[in-house]
């Protein structure tokens, strides 16, 4: 089985494939002041919850954008799995041609969203992830990564809204009923769900002038369904697909 991990800002996602098939996945918070002991402790506990053993892991694949976790995550395979993690790095062997103008600046989380979804979907083809931020990537028809786009995610936006007008108060992100809000927090989640929407598809919208007519545009992320459903330029829905892409790169790497 392989054990496949993407370490994100907010949020820490694991899987476990046997084969091609994920038969678990939790996400996390990602916390920067845990130890190696207290994710290794975690993962052990996770696997427990799900009768899986992790003597059965034979490796471990890991896309990180949050640079301090990575020697945690590290020690962490070796110390409580007893296997040498396999990190992605973008410039060296994720199999896609990267036609970036800094290649090294591209988050491995990105690339490996886009291998996924060109295997998954072909190209020309557009992921959204809703994270941290929200970003948008462009892969070609021959399957190369293009660029995208980055802009603040939602709960970014609702957090800096609560923060900086005084009367405004936290609020759940949510679908509303209607455009027009009927109370404060219906406004202020009519703005920001709406808002978003309209976000989203203006930038779809001027990616696909530039792209021509797209295979697919796939959603992913932990907001992923929330917001993918509220815009028809969203085709697929694919919460996993992050890990997807880091079997399909471990698998390659690998083989290779």
């Amino acid at each position: 089985m392989l054990l496949v991990i993407d370490v994100g800002n907010t949020n820490t996602t694991l899987g476990v494939y046997a084969g091609s098939n994920l038969v678990a996945h939790w996400r996390l918070t990602t916390e920067r002041e845990r130890t190696v002991d207290e994710y290794g402790i975690l993962c052990r506990n996770l696997f427990t919850f799900s009768q899986l053993d992790p003597r059965d892991i034979e490796g471990i694949a890991i896309a990180s954008v949050v640079p301090p976790l990575n020697f945690t995550f590290f020690r962490m395979a070796q110390t409580y799995f007893g296997r040498e993690p396999f990190f992605v790095k973008p410039t060296e062997n994720v199999g896609m041609p990267i036609r970036y103008d800094a290649p090294q600046d591209v988050g491995a989380d990105r690339i490996v969203n886009a291998v996924a979804a060109y295997a998954r979907y072909g190209g020309p083809c557009v992921v959204v992830d809703f994270g941290t931020a929200t970003t948008f990537d462009a892969i070609s028809e021959d399957g190369a990564y293009l660029g995208g786009v980055i802009a603040p995610g939602i709960v970014i936006s609702a957090e800096a809204l609560f923060q900086r007008a005084a009367r405004l108060p936290r609020v759940s992100i949510a679908h509303p009923a209607q455009v027009v809000g009927r109370s404060t927090i219906g406004s202020i989640q009519s703005g920001l769900y709406f808002g978003y929407i309209g976000l989203v598809e203006g930038i779809l919208q001027r990616m696909q002038s530039e792209m021509g007519n797209l295979q697919a545009v796939i959603a992913t992320g932990g907001l992923s369904r929330l917001i993918g459903k509220g815009s028809p330029l969203i085709t697929e829905i694919d919460e996993n697909l992050t890990l997807e892409g880091l079997r399909l790169i471990y698998q390659r790497a690998t083989q290779a």
